[in-house]
């Protein structure tokens, strides 16, 4: 793809995200919505949107026609993908066809960043002035993210990448870079190079009781397109729990996890 179709494409796709009525345009309100408390999800990947680039699906379905959780297979024929990054989908996606352990972020023990973070359980947003904190079960990961401040001239990249927001309306918006290469975007492990560069669109519909987040994620290197796609939360009732990846983890599959020959204490 030519560099002018791929830029145009890029107006294109967060012009769409910002002029979607449904899925987060601000409605000009001058007060600071509340995104805070705890909240769930019953998935664990995108949405894809109905059109244009959007998230990849799971070639595996169950009877009543909705993705098959144990046996995760990326489509890897979406065309948002490039040939070498179709290819590493493709790898797995018979992996996951075959009930094969295949190691990711979260049974790895290593920190998940976004977007491969929406995965993770009950999720709770804690907001102040300057700064928003995003708390995961899994783990007990922490996201920070800078209100009203730019990125730096230089990023180091890390786990997380560099996070920086600011509100519209009712929306939050997270613009996050930086990251380093070590993580993936979604269950399928759809990879994602040091260029990765995602815009989240945070916002509480369904009078407060569901949340939306419409990420908008663009990658030269490994996408022919910018794409976006959908999260989903209900508002959760439970604290979030004392959760821990470490070694000695037994789990359905062999995903690798490293298993300790004899107790530490």
């Amino acid at each position: 793809m030519k560099t002018g179709q791929r830029n145009f494409l890029l107006v294109v796709t967060l012009a769409s995200a910002a002029a979607a009525p449904v899925l987060g345009q601000p409605r000009g309100s001058a007060s600071i919505p509340d995104l805070s408390g705890i909240w769930t999800h019953s998935i664990p990947g995108f949405e894809p949107l109905a059109s244009g680039p959007t998230a990849l699906i799971n070639q595996e379905r169950r009877e009543n026609g909705t993705g098959n959780i144990l046996k995760l297979a990326g489509d890897y024929t979406n065309p948002i993908l490039n040939p070498k990054a179709a290819e590493i989908v493709k790898q797995h996606n018979v992996l996951g066809r075959t009930y094969i352990g295949d190691p990711n972020p979260r049974n790895q023990c290593w920190p998940e960043g976004p977007p491969f973070v929406f995965t993770n359980g009950p999720t709770q947003l804690v907001q102040t002035r300057d700064k928003v904190t995003i708390l995961y079960v899994y783990s007990n990961q922490v996201r920070q993210v800078r209100m009203n401040q730019p990125h730096p001239a230089k990023v180091t990249p890390s786990w997380y990448g560099d996070s920086v927001g600011h509100y519209e309306g009712d929306t939050l918006v997270i613009d996050t870079i930086g990251q380093n290469t070590k993580t993936v975007v979604d269950a399928y492990r759809t990879p994602h190079s040091a260029k990765l560069h995602t815009v989240e669109r945070w916002r509480v519909v369904d009078e407060g009781k569901t949340l939306e987040v419409l990420t908008t994620i663009d990658d030269p290197e490994t996408y022919n397109a910018p794409w976006q796609g959908l999260r989903k939360y209900r508002r959760g009732q439970a604290q979030l729990g004392e959760q821990i990846c470490a070694e000695g983890n037994f789990l359905l599959f062999d995903y690798g996890i490293p298993v300790a020959n004899k107790p530490d204490f």
